[in-house]
């Protein structure tokens, strides 16, 4: 708790802006969900990321002081075996995680940058199980058996370290490619190289978030004017830790993760924004028999 509160405080301290300085630029929302996807309920379940970012005006660009704008984020994740009882549920342990961070955005040299800190809480202690076998009783889904919330991942909490660097390349006026290495350490250590293509004149000079599950991006802040535009990417990550997978349980984590999405995002202009897109994740975990795909949806409304 002390070394991610000291994080933060230095991240707000680098700043030359005072918070009468700032102003709130955008919302950023991704919602991810397996059913969405493969129509199945298992593995990397459901996610919802939700950030404020505040800053300057927006330039079309982040500023290059470190801290100047910066971005409040809120997310929360469940990730469950194969089945959620009988046969399959067995597999990998039952996550629920929640965590809130602080993170900024900023550009040098060509060069967009991100660094945040996050406290990630696990464990039953986040209620997420209880929520999903209440809803899971509600629409008349499979409940979540004793023995997989008896041998979920424990309580704790896991301040994380993550670091991002891009280099967009504008391929046209209306394509760019965003070549990125990405980097954390606490609740799951790795480190990530890929590349994303955005295409769409719209969609130029928004400031991306980068949705942790699937990689998906999705903006922080819009340019507003109303359209249409395509992101398609991919990436490969070497893992190290991870709290997800307790030696406890005897699941062992595979040591590689590779993920291939794409998207599709629509403008109305300043109060309406949509985006829907699909992700293939590859296997997590020695044994998982196969990967999946997850679909995620973000629905802006600004009245």
């Amino acid at each position: 708790m002390r070394l991610i509160a000291m994080m933060c405080a230095g991240l707000m301290a680098a700043s030359p802006a005072t918070a009468q300085d700032r102003e709130t630029l955008g919302f950023g929302r991704i919602f991810n969900n397996d059913y969405f996807g493969d129509t199945q309920d298992r593995w990397r379940s459901g996610s919802y990321a939700y950030s404020i970012v505040r800053g300057p005006e927006w330039q079309g660009r982040a500023p290059t002081a470190l801290g100047s704008v910066l971005e409040y984020r809120l997310r929360s994740e469940i990730i469950a075996p194969s089945n959620l009882n009988g046969s399959g549920s067995n597999d990998r342990a039952y996550v629920g995680a929640v965590s809130a961070g602080l993170h900024t955005h900023f550009s040098r040299g060509g060069v967009d940058l991100s660094t945040g800190v996050d406290l990630v809480a696990i464990g039953p202690q986040t209620g997420l199980v209880d929520l999903q076998d209440w809803f899971h009783n509600i629409v008349s889904k499979p409940t979540i058996s004793n023995g997989v919330i008896a041998n979920q991942v424990g309580d704790s909490f896991y301040p994380t370290a993550l670091a991002q660097v891009s280099y967009p390349v504008r391929l046209s006026e209306n394509a760019s490619l965003r070549p990125f290495v990405e980097a954390q350490y606490g609740v799951e250590d790795f480190v990530r190289v890929g590349a994303d293509i955005v295409i769409g004149e719209i969609m130029q000079n928004d400031l991306w978030l980068r949705d942790s599950p699937t990689g998906q991006l999705y903006a922080g802040v819009e340019g507003g004017q109303p359209g249409a535009g395509f992101i398609i990417g991919a990436d490969y990550a070497v893992i190290g830790d991870s709290a997800y997978f307790p030696a406890s349980f005897g699941t062992v984590a595979q040591d590689e993760r590779f993920r291939a999405r794409a998207g599709m995002h629509w403008r109305l202009g300043d109060n309406i924004s949509y985006f829907y897109g699909v992700t293939y994740l590859s296997e997590e975990y020695v044994g998982q028999p196969q990967g999946q795909i997850v679909g995620s949806l973000k629905l802006n409304f600004s009245f």
